[in-house]
């Protein structure tokens, strides 16, 4: 198991084979994100904005306007008041 130590200033040095598993490399971003349990996952944010593209794409699906997504959101905002 990987571990490491917090500095005083609460810096970490990920281990190199948590990183190599990761795929990080110097200058990545990760994100801390906290399960149902109170625990916490590493998640690499490395990726591009740019490789989601076509992530949801379905085949005949009309493709939604900025305008249409805006109208969306602030109906749901809305409904959360």
């Amino acid at each position: 198991m990987a571990n490491a130590t917090m500095t005083s200033k609460g810096q970490l040095t990920v281990p190199k084979s948590v990183r190599s598993a990761l795929g990080l490399d110097s200058g990545d971003r990760v994100e801390f994100v906290e399960t149902e349990r109170g625990e916490f996952l590493i998640v690499p944010a490395t990726r591009s904005v740019r490789e989601l593209e076509g992530l949801f794409y379905r085949k005949g699906r009309k493709p939604v306007s900025i305008e249409e997504m805006n109208a969306a959101i602030s109906r749901q905002a809305a409904k959360s008041r």
